[in-house]
């Protein structure tokens, strides 16, 4: 292991606000859910926290100083067999841990003594992630990814589903933090934004595993507007369909069905497409198509002289009871 000054970027004479500054600082840039792409992430997260583990431990870093022990926290020098432990412990194992990242999450190891003084790193990873950001805002770290010692930790996810797949349901694989990949299933009907709980997927300790929390998000549709279990749409029609009437192609999620505009509809008049929206709790909804009237995409002479004629000759007031 390097050099832990040269892995915080301190001097040797760096105070203990220094040092602690440096460790929140390139905490945030190496933490593993910040850099998921990166493969060596880990190893340099937990490198980082190996080296304030000394330099942030007046005693450690002291006796690093002195040379009573390495880069990894072990003692230089183990005694001779029999002797009794040194002021550091080093004569019954001593006093210092080693740490490592893996698909168990953020492990401790060590001697007799092992997980004293770690308690400062804890705090200010709590501090860091787990609390608001300047301005209020919050990291996008969540405090579950900083559980105590001794207790699992639950690990989080996203998926992305389209709207036909919230109506039928479907299934997803999603890599985890803990290096694992899992098969989610995605049950029919779920919103926007809820989260699927799965027992046991997160990473161990020794008092038990978490869970994986697995947030779905629902793409937007071109077509259709969710609204609960139902769906809305807006459909275009033509003029001469509006006011001669026609039977009209809509389109669903499972395919297109016939609907009956009736003469003389209206623009924004609202149609109910039964049981074609999504499941709900009191059943499936309904689709919803509201009309729109469409013009041609080019001016023709003969509907400018037929709407010329008919505003001349039948003249009506659609906002009268506006006034």
């Amino acid at each position: 292991m390097r050099d832990p000054y040269e892995i915080l970027g301190v001097s040797k004479d760096a105070n203990a606000a220094a040092i602690k500054s440096a460790f929140r600082r390139l905490a945030k840039k190496l933490h593993p859910d910040a850099n998921k792409q990166d493969k060596r992430a880990a190893t340099k997260f937990a490198e980082l926290n190996a080296a304030y583990e000394i330099l942030g431990d007046e005693d450690k870093r002291k006796a690093f100083d002195r040379g009573e022990i390495d880069a990894e926290g072990k003692p230089r020098f183990q005694g001779f067999e029999g002797a009794g432990a040194g002021p550091f412990g080093f004569g019954q194992g001593g006093n210092f841990e080693s740490f490592t990242w893996g698909p168990e999450g953020f492990q401790r190891g060590g001697g007799r003594g092992a997980g004293r003084g770690f308690g400062g790193i804890d705090d200010i990873l709590k501090d860091m992630f787990g609390g608001a950001a300047p301005g209020g805002r919050r990291t996008q770290f969540e405090p579950e990814d900083f559980g105590s010692a001794g207790q699992g930790r639950d690990v989080s996810g996203t998926v992305t589903i389209g709207l036909a797949e919230v109506a039928t349901g479907t299934t997803r694989r999603v890599h985890l933090p803990t290096g694992r990949e899992i098969e989610v299933k995605i049950p029919a009907g779920l919103g926007d934004g809820q989260t699927i709980r799965l027992k046991g997927q997160g990473m161990p300790g020794p008092g038990g595993t978490g869970d994986a929390l697995i947030k779905v998000s629902v793409a937007r549709h071109p077509l259709f507007e969710r609204d609960g279990s139902d769906l809305r749409l807006d459909l275009p029609v033509t003029l001469y369909e509006a006011v001669l009437g026609a039977k009209v192609r809509v389109p669903t999620l499972d395919g297109a069905v016939d609907l009956a505009i009736p003469p003389n509809t209206n623009a924004g008049r609202t149609f109910r497409v039964k049981g074609k929206g999504l499941p709900g709790k009191d059943g499936t909804g309904d689709l919803y198509a509201t009309v729109r009237i469409l013009l041609p995409d080019r001016s023709d002479p003969d509907l400018d002289e037929l709407m010329r004629k008919w505003r001349d000759s039948r003249p009506y007031d659609p906002r009268r009871d506006m006034s």
